[in-house]
C-alpha cells in the first residue's frame, strides 16, 4: 500500500476534519458492534484516505469524507465489519490506483468482492437507452442475488450523495433525483428499508418539484402547533391505557413524509387541508401477544374504519415486513393510522433485509445461509424475465410489475401464502406454484366458488386450481390475461418447446395479416436478395424461425414487418428525377445535421417535420422527398407513412434519416387529452406540465360526446420528456386517455 501513500495529506485542515468524522464513526461502531475489529476498520480508512489523496468533493471537503459518511449509514443499518470496511473502500477501485489484489490481501476476498460489485454499479444511468438500462439493471440484480451487501452499500452511497446534492449543478441534480426516484427508492422499498426509501423519495422530490415541496412544507409549518398538540394528546391517552392494563409498550407519533403527502394530494386531487390522516402512530411492544392485545384496546378507544385493517404479522410481506395496521377515527373526527409491532419487527421495518442479513458468523467464503434462496425469489424471477424478454421494452414491462407494483397475498388450500402482482388472477397463481400446475389447469376455485380465468384475486383469497390428469398446455388467450412475468415466461416456453408447427402457422398468419395491413405484398420479400436481407434484418436464420417466434410471443408481427418494410425501402430503385438528383449527392457523406436531422448521403438538405405525426428525438423516423420542399420527416408508425410506403410510384422517395445531436433543442409536438368534463381540468393540465418545466405553446379544449378533449401543443426535448408529460397527464383525476395527435 506504500505506493499509494501521500504523507502531506494528513497535515491538511481537510484531513483533520475527515479524521474527526472517522473517530465519530468508530465510536458508533463500538456502541453498536462491540465485537468489531476497530483497528482493521482504521486500516481501511487509511487505505481510502491515502488512495483518494487530494481528491475533493464539490463542497470543498476531502473526498474520503463521502465513504466515511456511507460507512456511517451502513453502521446504522446494523451491518457487519466487512460491510463497514467495504463502504470505506467502495470508490477506490474506480477513482484511485488501489487494486483488487491489494484489497483482498489486506482485508480478505469477501471485502474485495463487495467493493468490486459496488464499482460495477457506479455507472448505472437510468437516462440511457433502454438496452443499456436493461444491462445495467441486470448487473444490479445479479449483484443483489450474489451478495446483498453490494446493493446495501450502493444505497448508502446514493443516500449520502442525495444529502449533499446541493453542491451539484441543476442538471445533475435533476438527473440524479430522477434516477433515485425511479430505481433506488423502489429497490429500498422492495428490500423493506422504509426509513431509507422515505428519505430518498423526499430528497428526490425536493429537486424534482421544489415549488410543490416548499408549498407542503409551508402548510405543515402553519399547522405544526395543532399537529404536535394532537399527536401529544393521542400518545398520552394510548400510553395511559396500556399502562393501566399492564402492557409495556412505547407509543410515538410521526407525520407522513413529504413525498407521501404530495402523492396523496396529486392522485386523489385533494388540497393540503383535505388530507386528514397526516399523522400515524406506532406502538412497539415486547411480543406478538401484546400486539393483538394493543389492537383490541385501540379499537375500544376509537372507532375503526371498515376495510382498513391489515394483519402483516400472520401474513408478512415478501420483504419480511410485519405489523398490524389499523385506521381509526379519533374524538375530534380526525382519522389516523396505528401500526403495532414488536421491537424486532420495528427494526426490520426500518432497515428491511439488512436487519436479517447477519454476517457476524458467515459460512466459508461468506456463503448464503439456508432460506436465503426463498428470501430472494423475486430477484431470481427478475433475472429469468430478463433472459426470456423479447426486447428491452418487454423487460421493463416485467420489471415494473415484479419490482415496483403493489402486491396481493393469497393462500393455497393448505394455508401457504403466495404473493402476486396486483391484478393477478388464477392463471398467475397456478404458474407461481409450478409450471406443471399451470399447464394442466382447467379451472379455478376462489373461496370455494368456481371463477373465470380473468377473475382478479384479492388479499386473503383461498385459491384452488382445478387440473386435468395430463398436460394439455395453456391457451394463447392466457397471455392477454396474466399479470406476472413468471406466468408469461412459462407459457411462452411451453409454446416454444411443444408447439413449433402450430407456432409457425399462427406466426405466419399474423405476419401476413400485418403485411396486408401495411399494404405490402408477400412475394415482395420472398425473392432472392430481398429474402436474405429481410431474414438478416429480422434476426432469425429462416422465415419459419421468425414465424415460430411470433407464434409463441417472442417477437411481435408488427416489429417483424416493420423491419421487412425497411429493407424494401432501402432496396427500392428511385424512379423520379428529383430522387435521381438527390442520390447523385450520395457520393459524399453527410456530415452536417439540419434541424437535428441527418439525411443519409445528403448534406445541407432542406428538412421539415411533418405535421401529421410531429416526431421528436427518440422516435423511429423516415424521410420523404417532397417536390420543391426538401425532405419531410415522419415517424415510422405514422399512418400516412404506413399507407404510402408501399405505393410503387412513391417507394423510391422514402429515404433513411436519423437524429443527430439534439442537446439544447426543443421540438413541437401535439397531445390529445380525453377526460371526464369537470371544473378545474384545464388548470390541472397546465399545473402538471409546469411542474415538469415543459413549455405549452397552446391549449384548446372542447366537449366531444360528453367528454372534454384538450388539444395541447408542447415543446419537448425528446421522447423521454414527452413520455414523462404523458405519464403526468394520465395521473390527473378524470383523465381516461392521453395520446399523440396531428396538428
Amino acid at each position: 500500500m506504500s505506493e499509494h501513500k501521500h504523507d502531506n495529506i494528513w497535515d491538511t485542515p481537510g484531513m483533520a476534519v475527515a479524521s474527526e468524522q472517522f473517530d465519530a464513526l468508530l465510536e458508533l461502531v463500538r456502541k453498536s458492534n462491540p465485537a468489531a475489529d476497530c483497528e482493521k476498520i482504521r486500516r481501511a480508512f487509511v487505505m481510502a484516505a491515502e488512495g483518494h489523496g487530494a481528491q475533493m468533493r464539490k463542497d470543498g471537503t476531502p473526498f474520503v469524507t463521502h465513504p466515511i459518511a456511507s460507512a456511517h449509514i451502513i453502521v446504522e443499518m446494523g451491518l457487519d465489519e466487512d460491510s463497514i470496511i467495504a463502504a470505506l473502500l467502495h470508490d477506490v477501485l474506480e477513482d484511485t490506483s488501489v487494486t483488487h489484489a491489494e484489497i483482498q490481501h489486506a482485508f480478505g476476498p469477501s471485502v474485495a468482492a463487495i467493493v468490486e460489485g459496488v464499482t460495477k454499479l457506479t455507472r448505472v444511468q437510468y437516462t440511457s437507452k433502454e438496452e443499456e438500462q436493461m444491462e445495467n439493471l441486470r448487473k444490479m440484480l445479479m449483484a443483489m442475488a450474489s451478495d446483498i451487501r453490494v446493493i446495501l452499500i450502493k444505497l448508502a452511497d446514493r443516500l449520502h450523495n442525495m444529502r449533499t446534492m446541493a453542491y451539484q449543478v441543476g442538471k445533475k441534480q435533476l438527473e440524479k433525483a430522477y434516477e433515485t426516484m425511479q430505481i433506488y427508492a423502489p429497490i429500498a422499498h422492495r428490500l423493506g428499508m422504509q426509513k431509507i426509501k422515505w428519505e430518498l423519495e423526499d430528497l428526490s422530490f425536493f429537486y424534482l418539484d421544489r415549488t410543490a415541496y416548499d408549498a407542503i412544507m409551508q402548510d405543515l409549518d402553519t399547522r405544526r402547533d395543532t399537529i404536535d398538540a394532537f399527536m401529544s394528546d393521542m400518545q398520552r391517552k394510548m400510553t395511559e391505557r396500556f399502562t393501566e392494563n399492564d402492557i409495556e409498550g412505547t407509543v410515538y407519533g410521526r407525520l407522513k413524509h413529504i413525498y407521501s403527502i404530495y402523492r396523496k394530494m396529486y392522485t386523489q386531487k385533494r388540497t393540503f387541508e383535505e388530507i386528514f390522516d397526516l399523522c400515524a402512530f406506532r406502538v412497539i411492544v415486547k411480543d406478538i401477544t401484546d400486539c393483538y392485545n394493543v389492537l383490541g384496546h385501540i379499537h375500544d378507544m376509537y372507532n375503526p374504519v371498515p376495510g382498513r385493517f391489515k394483519d402483516y404479522i400472520s401474513t408478512p410481506k415478501p420483504n419480511m415486513y410485519q405489523s398490524l395496521h389499523t385506521t381509526v377515527i379519533g374524538e375530534e373526527g380526525i382519522p389516523f393510522e396505528v401500526q403495532i409491532r414488536t421491537w424486532e419487527m420495528h427494526h426490520t421495518a426500518e432497515y428491511g433485509i439488512a436487519a436479517h442479513w447477519k454476517y457476524k458468523t458467515p459460512g466459508p467464503g461468506g456463503k448464503k445461509r439456508a432460506g436465503d434462496e426463498e428470501r430472494f425469489a423475486w430477484v431470481r424471477r427478475l433475472l429469468e424475465s430478463q433472459q426470456e424478454a423479447g426486447d428491452a421494452a418487454d423487460f421493463f414491462h416485467d420489471l415494473r410489475i415484479d419490482m415496483f407494483a403493489d402486491e396481493v397475498f393469497v393462500f393455497t388450500p393448505k394455508g401457504d401464502v403466495i404473493n402476486l402482482p396486483a391484478g393477478a388472477g388464477p392463471i398467475d397463481f397456478a404458474y407461481s406454484i409450478h409450471s406443471a400446475v399451470g399447464n394442466r389447469m382447467t379451472g379455478a376455485k376462489v373461496n370455494g366458488r368456481i371463477v373465470p380465468f380473468d377473475h382478479v384475486l384479492k388479499n386473503g383469497d383461498i385459491v384452488e386450481i382445478i387440473a386435468s390428469g395430463h398436460s394439455h398446455g395453456p391457451s394463447r388467450d392466457w397471455l392477454k390475461i396474466i399479470k406476472s412475468s413468471e406466468a408469461r415466461n412459462k407459457i411462452r416456453q411451453w409454446f416454444k418447446k411443444e408447439k413449433r408447427e402450430e407456432n409457425i402457422v399462427h406466426g405466419k398468419s399474423a405476419f401476413e395479416a400485418e403485411m396486408r395491413r401495411q399494404g405490402l405484398a408477400m412475394d415482395a420479400i420472398t425473392r432472392g436478395e430481398v429474402h436474405d436481407q429481410v431474414i438478416k434484418r429480422i434476426g432469425f436464420p429462416t422465415l419459419e424461425d421468425a414465424y415460430a417466434a411470433i407464434g409463441y410471443g417472442g417477437l411481435s408481427a408488427q416489429k417483424a414487418v416493420g423491419k421487412a418494410r425497411d429493407v424494401l425501402i432501402q432496396l427500392a430503385k428511385p424512379g423520379k428525377s428529383l430522387v435521381d438528383r438527390i442520390n447523385q449527392q450520395k457520393q459524399q457523406t453527410a456530415t452536417k445535421a439540419v434541424r437535428g436531422i441527418v439525411v443519409e448521403g445528403v448534406d445541407n438538405c432542406l428538412v421539415k417535420f411533418s405535421r401529421c405525426c410531429s416526431p421528436v428525438p427518440g422516435d423511429e423516423i423516415v424521410g420523404f422527398i417532397t417536390r420543391g420542399h426538401g425532405v419531410s420527416v415522419h415517424r415510422r408508425d405514422c399512418v400516412n407513412y404506413l399507407n404510402a410506403a408501399a405505393k410503387p410510384e412513391d417507394m423510391g422517395r422514402w429515404i433513411p434519416v436519423s437524429w443527430a445531436d439534439t442537446e439544447g433543442e426543443t421540438y413541437l409536438t401535439n397531445l390529445a387529452v380525453t377526460a371526464k368534463d369537470r371544473d378545474g381540468l384545464v388548470l390541472d393540465i397546465a399545473t402538471a406540465l409546469t411542474s415538469l418545466k415543459i413549455r405549452m405553446r397552446s391549449l384548446n379544449a372542447r366537449d366531444i360526446g360528453g367528454n372534454a378533449v384538450a388539444f395541447l401543443s408542447l415543446e419537448v426535448a425528446d421522447l423521454k420528456e414527452l413520455q414523462s408529460a404523458i405519464n403526468k397527464l394520465s395521473g390527473i383525476s378524470g383523465v381516461v386517455d392521453v395520446s399523440r395527435s396531428a396538428d
